[in-house]
């Protein structure tokens, strides 16, 4: 069995694009590249080349593709929704004009993927990896977030053939075992995966 794997950015700490302490981009592909990677993640936006004829010429001159990009960001808030609609637009645009990853598994849906991650919560990255501890959202805020999600991923399949996936992760809003599986309950995975 062959199983590929691609690599990102955060490998090489790569997280706030403004941090000036971060490696060069140029330096994270020719180092993806020589490890053996076929395939990267897009990073944070702004991280690699936004413009997508040069993006494409890095990749290509690196033997590299895309998989993925990422949203890591506040999905509950109604006034940053309009800024994800955005970024979508902007991450899958890219995704949609650049080498992708090769599909190698039957079961599963081309790359590339977004991957939607909630983030932004002080008090719930404050509990991470505490259940009993960390506050939930309000039935109320647990739906916007849901329609905000399913939004997003509407936006990058139906103008720009991205798969949308979702990643719980430590310290977001969806995290732990009942909110996985609140998620998968209200998220049709024909919609996200």
């Amino acid at each position: 069995m062959t199983i590929h794997i691609a690599n990102a950015p955060c490998s090489w700490g790569v997280d706030d694009p403004k941090n000036p302490f971060l490696p060069p981009w140029q330096k994270v592909l020719s180092e993806a590249s020589q490890a053996g990677y076929k395939s990267i993640e897009l990073g944070p936006w702004s991280y690699l080349p936004v413009e997508p004829a040069e993006l494409r010429q890095q990749l290509e001159a690196h033997d590299l593709s895309l998989v993925a990009g990422t949203i890591f960001d506040d999905l509950v808030s109604e006034a940053n929704f309009p800024v994800m609609v955005e970024l979508t637009h902007n991450i899958c645009r890219n995704l949609s004009l650049v080498p992708t990853a090769t599909k190698t598994h039957a079961d599963n849906k081309p790359a590339p993927y977004l991957v939607i991650i909630d983030f932004g919560n002080p008090e719930r990255a404050k509990y991470a990896g505490q259940s009993a501890k960390a506050p939930r959202l309000s039935a109320e805020a647990w739906q916007r977030m849901m329609q905000h999600i399913t939004t997003l991923s509407q936006i990058a399949w139906n103008e720009y053939g991205v798969r949308a996936v979702i990643h719980p992760h430590a310290g977001g809003c969806i995290e732990f075992a009942d909110e996985l599986q609140q998620l998968v309950e209200d998220i049709p995975h024909e919609v996200a995966g």
